[in-house]
Order: structure tokens, then C-alpha cells, then sequence
């Protein structure tokens, strides 16, 4: 496992697997899970976000949000360039997303027969996704168990990153799914709410997409058309318009 403070973002986003690490949290002194399902109690953004009502919809068992948070920050962590998932409001997007629609796979076909299939074919499995990512987070907390006699939040990041490896290779005990199913959901749920609009509760801020230096929905560009180098402009969320 390489050393955490030498993991960059730049890296991380090289590779389609998890960050080796990610540095601490800046001057949070609770854990990171811990700091997050604090800050759920409250229902409210950082300072200067777009939207200071943010609030748990889906996750009631504060150990299950933990976890999600904990697994979120090791999949997009904080380090010199930037902020990680926790600090971009992701576990609450996460959350948001799966008491509605998109939770409930309303606009997906979920009618059976659910035989095993190949690689090609996608996910083969009954579940909803709201119940796919409460029992993946269950099985990231029993894997934690197992190995390390304590919940999820509360390990390393490296024993994190150790757990979190096993369910991208499909090697967590799980039933009706497969645990690298479950990752790849969880992956790029957090990678959507690191860039979605903040008006869907993630992207804190806009700093998501300060990293990459996108503009968000600007109304017009032709103040800019003539020009012949880059134009970095400060981003704009449809949740700030007017």
C-alpha cells in the first residue's frame, strides 16, 4: 500500500480502481464517516455552498451513512488539489438519489427470469438499487468486522482500501449480487456526485468542477468566442439562478 500523502488526485483518476490513499481531513478531528453523519444532524452545506439544506432522505441508521461517507472519501479522496467526496457533499447526493427514482430503478427493466449471465450482459439481479447499496454497505461493515474487529469508519484508510479492493474483485460475501456489482454502482455514484449540478445536493460549492475547470451552466458564451487561449470562467450552478 503506498504511503497516503503521496497519492494524488491526478492518479487517482489515471487508474479505474480505488486511490492507494488520501490525506487526513484537513482540521476535521472526528473520523471522516464520523464527521460526516455529525454533520448530517445539522442538514446543512459548508460555508459559501449553493444549497445549506442539505439533508439525509434515505439513509435512517446513522452507521449506514457512516460507512458510505467512509467508502465515498477512499474512492475520491482530499489531497493537495482539491477536496474529497466528504467535503463535496457526496454521501448526501448518494442519499438524495436513492430515495428517489433513480433508487427505485424506476426506469429500468427489473422483470425476471435473473439467471446468471455474461459480462455483456449487465447486472442480473431483482434488487433495487436502494436495497443493492444498503446491503453492499453492510457487507463493507461485516468484512470489517471479520478482519479488524470494528466497523467500517473507524479503520485505517489503508484497512479501508484493503476491504474495498476485495468487493471491486467480486470477493465479499453478498447474496442476490455480486460485491464488484455493487462497487462499480457505488463508484460511480460518487464519481456523479463529485460533478453533478450542486442543485441535486453534491458538488459542493462548485469545487468539482473548479478541479477540472468546467463553467457549469453559463448562459451565454459569446463574450468569449473570439478569444484564441483558454478561458477559465467561474462556474455557475442552476441552483444559484435566479
Amino acid at each position: 500500500m503506498a504511503d497516503d500523502s503521496k497519492v494524488s488526485r491526478r492518479n487517482f483518476l489515471k487508474v479505474t480502481g480505488i486511490a492507494a490513499g488520501a490525506a487526513a481531513l484537513g482540521t476535521m478531528a472526528l473520523p471522516a464517516g464520523e464527521a460526516a453523519a455529525q454533520h448530517a444532524e445539522h442538514g446543512h452545506g459548508a460555508p459559501g455552498d449553493v444549497n445549506l439544506h442539505r439533508g439525509r432522505m434515505f439513509f435512517t441508521n446513522t452507521l449506514e451513512f457512516s460507512i458510505l461517507s467512509s467508502a465515498a472519501e477512499r474512492i475520491f479522496p482530499k489531497d493537495e488539489l482539491g477536496p474529497g467526496a466528504i467535503e463535496l457533499a457526496v454521501p448526501y447526493f448518494i442519499d438524495n438519489q436513492l430515495a428517489g427514482a433513480w433508487g427505485y430503478n424506476a426506469r429500468e427493466y427489473m422483470q425476471g427470469p435473473f439467471a446468471p449471465g455474461a459480462s455483456t450482459q449487465g447486472p442480473q439481479t431483482p434488487l433495487i438499487r436502494r436495497d443493492l447499496f444498503r446491503q453492499g454497505l453492510l457487507a463493507l461493515n461485516a468484512a470489517a468486522h471479520q478482519r479488524h474487529k470494528k466497523d467500517f469508519p473507524k479503520l485505517s484508510g489503508a484497512e479501508q482500501d484493503e476491504i474495498l479492493k476485495l468487493c471491486q474483485a467480486g470477493e465479499l460475501p453478498t447474496e442476490g449480487f455480486k460485491s464488484s456489482y455493487f462497487f462499480g454502482e457505488l463508484r460511480g455514484a460518487v464519481l456523479a456526485g463529485c460533478y453533478a449540478d450542486p442543485i441535486y445536493n453534491g458538488n459542493n460549492n462548485m469545487d468539482g468542477w473548479r478541479l477540472k475547470d468546467y463553467p457549469g451552466a453559463q448562459m451565454v458564451y459569446t463574450h468569449l468566442i473570439e478569444n484564441d487561449g483558454f478561458d477559465k470562467v467561474e462556474p455557475i450552478s442552476l441552483a444559484s439562478m435566479q
